[in-house]
C-alpha cells in the first residue's frame, strides 16, 4: 500500500505560530506511524512563495516579493527540522519545476474545455490605479456580519468574490474600489456538482473525513457550485501559458493546491522514482490543514483532479483542525498575539509542544494553549508519568543491576496490556483521531507506574531478587514499546529511549528486549519551574515574542 500525506502550504509571509503547527502536526505523526508500519510514504508540503499575502509584506517593508519569501522558506525549513518534521520533500512555490506542472495543468484543463475566457467586471482602485486581488479587498461577509476578504470568509468559511462584501474598501489605501471590465480565464467547477456530490456522499459513508469538513462541503454543494476566476492580474505567480495573456497569472486557488501534485512530482523526479508507485487505485491519501482550507481540499483541489484524469489521488481522509485559540483569545498576527516556533523552539523541547499540541488538539473543537496548561502538562504527564516511569526504572537497573537488563520472563498481564495497544493505537491514528490515540497511551504508562509501585522493587530486591528481576525486565519490556508507540507523537524522546536501551530501529509491532548493557542513562526530561508561567505571560502581553 502507498500512503501520500499532503500538509497545507504556509504563506511565506511570516512566521509560522502554533496555530500553523496545531493544523500540521498530523501529517507528520501518519508520516512517522506508517513508516513504522512498512508502508510506502509520500509526505509533501512547501512554502506558498506566491499571491497576494506576501506581496502585502513586500510592500509594507518596501522589499521584493523575492526577499521576503526567501527568508520565510528558509525559517520554515528550520522550524519544521527542529519540530522533527519528516517531509520527504519541502519545496515552494515560485520554484521553476512547480511553474512547469500548473502551466501543463492549466493548460490541460482548458484542452478539455474545463477552462474557458470572459469579461468580467474585477475590482479596482482607482486611487492606486491598479487591480486589486482578491486579498487587498476587505470588507463585510454577507452571509455571517464578520470582517472579511475579498476571497474568503475565515468566520463562517464561505468563499467569496469581492463584489459580494458589504462596504469595501482597498486594503492599501482605504479608499472603496470601483469595477472595471477585464478579460478572465474560468474553471467549469459547475460540471462537477454531481461527481463532487457523489465523491462527498462516499466519503461521509466511509466516515474518513473529519465533521467539518464533511458539514462545509455538503453546504457548498446544498448552494450549487458556481465557476470561479481561474486567472487573476497579479504581481507574482504563474503566467498563464496562453499567448496574449501572459501577464496574467493562474489564480492561487488552482496553483497552490496543485502544489500537491507538482511536489509529487518534483520528488520523484529527484529520486529517479515513478509517481505511478504512488499515486495509484490503491493509494491511501491524507490532506491535513485548518478548517479554512477546507473547501480547497475537499472541493476545489478534487475537481481539478478529475478534471486532469487524477482520480486516483482523491482524497480518502480529510483531517481539517478547528482553530487553536492563545490564553482564550483567537490568534492576531496583526496584533502580534501568538507565540512563534522559532521563538518557542529556542526555549522548549520539541517533544513537549508535539506533546501538548496532540493531547490538546483542536480535533473538533476550537482548542486552547495556555502557558499554564502548557506547562502543567509537561510537568504532569511527560516528566511525572512518563519521564519518572522510565528514570526509576533504568536507575534502578544501573544502581541494583549493575547497569544490566535482567533476563526473566515478562509479566503476562504487561505483555497483554502491551500487544493489545498496537493495533488499538493503530487504528485511531490512521482515523485521524490523534488525541485518542496518545491518551491511550498514556493511561497505559499510568498502569505501568502502578506495576511498579505494587511489585515494590526497593523491597523484592532486598527479599526476593528472582521477583526484582521479573520486574525490572517488564518494566524494560514496557519502556521500549511505550518508545516504540510514541514515536510517532514524540520522536525526540524516544529517540533517546532507543540509545539508552540500545534500540536500533523501531517497528509497529512488540519488541521485546532481553539481557543487555544500558547505555548513557539520564532523565527524559526535565522540570519546567512554574514560575515560567507568569513570565511567559509577561513576554505575551508585552508583545516581547521575537
Amino acid at each position: 500500500m502507498a500512503v501520500f500525506i499532503g500538509g497545507a502550504w504556509p504563506y511565506a509571509n511570516g512566521s509560522l505560530h502554533l496555530g500553523h503547527i496545531a493544523a500540521l502536526l498530523p501529517g507528520d505523526i501518519l508520516a512517522r506511524y506508517y513508516r513504522l508500519k512498512g508502508e510506502k510514504v509520500l509526505y509533501v508540503s512547501g512554502s506558498d512563495c506566491n499571491g497576494t499575502p506576501i506581496s502585502i509584506r513586500a510592500n509594507a517593508e518596501n522589499v521584493t516579493v523575492k526577499e521576503i519569501a526567501d527568508r520565510f522558506h528558509i525559517e520554515f525549513v528550520v522550524s519544521f527540522a527542529r519540530l522533527g518534521f519528516t517531509y520527504d520533500i519541502y519545496t515552494r512555490t515560485d520554484g521553476a519545476f512547480h511553474h512547469q506542472i500548473v502551466r501543463q495543468v492549466f493548460l490541460k484543463l482548458v484542452d478539455r474545455g474545463l477552462v474557458f475566457k470572459k469579461e468580467t467586471d474585477q475590482t479596482y482602485c482607482e486611487f492606486d490605479e491598479r487591480f486589486l486581488p482578491d486579498r487587498f479587498v476587505e470588507g463585510i461577509c454577507p452571509h455571517c456580519g464578520s470582517k472579511a476578504r475579498g476571497d474568503q470568509c475565515d468566520h463562517c468559511g464561505s468563499l467569496l468574490d469581492p463584489s459580494e462584501l458589504i462596504n469595501r474598501k482597498c486594503k492599501l489605501c482605504g479608499n472603496e474600489p470601483t469595477t472595471k471590465k477585464t478579460e478572465h480565464f474560468y474553471f467549469k467547477l459547475s460540471d462537477f456538482q454531481q461527481q463532487l456530490s457523489t465523491f462527498v456522499a462516499k466519503a461521509k459513508a466511509e466516515d474518513r473525513w473529519r465533521d467539518n469538513a464533511i458539514n462545509q462541503s455538503e453546504r457548498y454543494l446544498s448552494e450549487g457550485l458556481h465557476d470561479r476566476a481561474a486567472s487573476r492580474d497579479l504581481a507574482n505567480g504563474v503566467n498563464i501559458p496562453v499567448l496574449g495573456y501572459e501577464g496574467k497569472k493562474v489564480y492561487v486557488w488552482i496553483e497552490a493546491v496543485t502544489g500537491y501534485y507538482s511536489a509529487s512530482r518534483e520528488w520523484a523526479a529527484l529520486n529517479r522514482t515513478d509517481l505511478d508507485e504512488y499515486w495509484n487505485e490503491e493509494m491511501v491519501s491524507y490532506y491535513v490543514h485548518g478548517k479554512d482550507n477546507i473547501p480547497f481540499h475537499t472541493i476545489i483541489w478534487p475537481a481539478i483532479l478529475m478534471g486532469i484524469d487524477q482520480e486516483n489521488a482523491l482524497p480518502t481522509h480529510v483531517i481539517s483542525n478547528e482553530y487553536l485559540t492563545l490564553e482564550k483569545r483567537k490568534l492576531s498576527t496583526s496584533e502580534n498575539w501568538a507565540v512563534w516556533v522559532p521563538d518557542m523552539l529556542d526555549r522548549y523541547r520539541p517533544d513537549s509542544l508535539r506533546y501538548f499540541l496532540t493531547a490538546n488538539a483542536p480535533e473538533n473543537r476550537d482548542a486552547d494553549f495556555s502557558w499554564r496548561e502548557f506547562i502543567y502538562s509537561h510537568n504532569s504527564e511527560l516528566l511525572g508519568a512518563y519521564g519518572n516511569f522510565v528514570n526509576r526504572t533504568l536507575k534502578f537497573i544501573e544502581k541494583s543491576f549493575a547497569s544490566v537488563v535482567p533476563q526473566a520472563e515478562i509479566s503476562m498481564a504487561m505483555k497483554d496490556l502491551i500487544t493489545g495497544l498496537y493495533p488499538i493505537v493503530g487504528e485511531k491514528i490512521e482515523k485521524g483521531h490523534f488525541k485518542e490515540a496518545i491518551d491511550i497511551i498514556f493511561e497505559a504508562i499510568r498502569k505501568a507506574n502502578k506495576y511498579f509501585d505494587d511489585e515494590k522493587p526497593w523491597i523484592q530486591i532486598k527479599e526476593e531478587e528472582a521477583a526484582c528481576a521479573q520486574t525490572m525486565a517488564t518494566c524494560v519490556y514496557l519502556i521500549a514499546n511505550f518508545a516504540q508507540l510514541l514515536s510517532p507523537f514524540l520522536p525526540f524522546s524516544s529517540e533517546d529511549v532507543g540509545k539508552m536501551l540500545k534500540i536500533q530501529t523501531f517497528e509497529w509491532q512488540e519488541v521485546t528486549v532481553g539481557s543487555r548493557v544500558l547505555s548513557s542513562v539520564g532523565p527524559l526530561f526535565e522540570r519546567i519551574d512554574v514560575g515560567r508561567i507568569e513570565e511567559e505571560l509577561e513576554r505575551l502581553h508585552s508583545g516581547k515574542l521575537g
